[in-house]
């Protein structure tokens, strides 16, 4: 793929232990790309981690914020893995394939996780893979994406959060029905060898090669969390409004410690009144107290800039006035809903 991306005129940077493309054209032209049409990010960066074995399901509880029991076979689960303190190790999608499951870690944390699943799986009747180096991953997002991706596989898409085994441009691909940028598509994981005619495949039908910049700003407008800015293990699901995915009565490790949280912050989404790009720990001042920007960008599809930082609960409901300051200048902004960008 490497020879792919610098024959698609990509720009080539170290991430996480690999080399990735974070432009091509250019960030706004590639989130511009996805927003109206369809672009394809080779994201082979992410991990893979296979549990299987009698006691799979039930390590997975264990360790997993969600109702793993609630994952129906071809299913996808949005979950988060935490410490006993409540801090998050990582956010991970999980994949139920048959009687296995296949869980998606962030690129700069899978060896922790790894670690961590064998570490926990000690009492359970379960086998842990590294199943890292099988896969390649391709993202294939927009309003366009499923139509070019339909003509190319050899059978029917599977649903939104749902995923399928299917050969796409004549490779077989486990097609998942997630993504990363607030558009529909899906991301496609791939024999490592498959990967390079999938994605001549994708860029013979029109689909926008994209990087990591785009990818970024596309997640911000959409208001996704980005591990190692919205997401640490200095921060609760809690405070990070991640609530939702965290079932306590399953008793997962960390629901101990989030029964009773009560944090001072809380994450919300804001945008800029005026001039100015919000950068990750910026200070934010509001009435109710300091805080601190955790992701920020300029957005292309609002043309200002945006972001989310950890702000005193006073300061959370939409519509509180809020500065950053960015480089010694203080700029007004907005607390806002999310998402930031919708095309409603």
């Amino acid at each position: 793929m490497f020879h792919r991306h610098r024959a698609a005129g990509g720009r080539v940077v170290p991430f996480a232990g690999w080399e990735m493309p974070v432009q091509y054209e250019g960030i706004r032209q590639e989130h511009l790309a996805v927003r109206r049409g369809a672009g394809v990010f080779d994201v082979s960066h992410m991990g893979q981690i296979e549990t299987g074995g009698p006691a799979a399901e039930a390590f997975l509880q264990q360790i997993l914020s969600n109702d793993v029991t609630k994952l129906a076979d071809g299913g996808a689960q949005y979950s988060l893995l935490c410490r006993h303190d409540g801090g998050v190790l990582d956010d991970l999608f999980t994949y139920r394939i048959g009687d296995r499951f296949l869980t998606v870690t962030n690129a700069s944390n899978h060896a922790r996780d790894h670690t961590w699943f064998t570490e926990q799986a000690a009492a359970f009747d379960v086998e842990i893979g590294d199943a890292r180096d099988r896969y390649a991953m391709l993202a294939v997002q927009g309003p366009q994406a499923r139509g070019i991706v339909a003509r190319l596989a050899d059978g029917e898409l599977p649903g939104r959060m749902r995923t399928a085994t299917l050969p796409v441009a004549g490779s077989e691909c486990l097609v998942c029905g997630t993504g990363y940028t607030g558009e529909d598509g899906v991301e496609l994981l791939i024999a490592p060898e498959d990967a390079a005619g999938v994605w001549d495949a994708l860029l013979a039908e029109g689909v926008t090669p994209a990087g990591l910049g785009a990818r970024d700003t596309l997640r911000l407008e959409a208001c996704f969390h980005l591990y190692g800015n919205d997401l640490s293990v200095d921060r609760t699901p809690i405070e990070a409004g991640l609530g939702w995915c965290c079932k306590l009565d399953t008793g997962f490790i960390g629901a101990d410690a989030l029964q009773d949280a009560t944090p001072a912050e809380t994450l919300v989404p804001f945008a800029f009144t005026g001039p100015g790009i919000p950068r990750q720990g910026n200070g934010v001042q509001t009435e109710a107290g300091p805080g601190t920007v955790s992701s920020g960008t300029l957005s292309p599809c609002l043309d200002t800039g945006i972001g989310m930082a950890y702000v005193p609960l006073g300061a959370a409901p939409p519509g509180t006035q809020i500065e950053v300051d960015v480089r010694g200048k203080m700029r007004a902004a907005e607390v806002r809903e999310k998402p930031l960008y919708s095309k409603s």
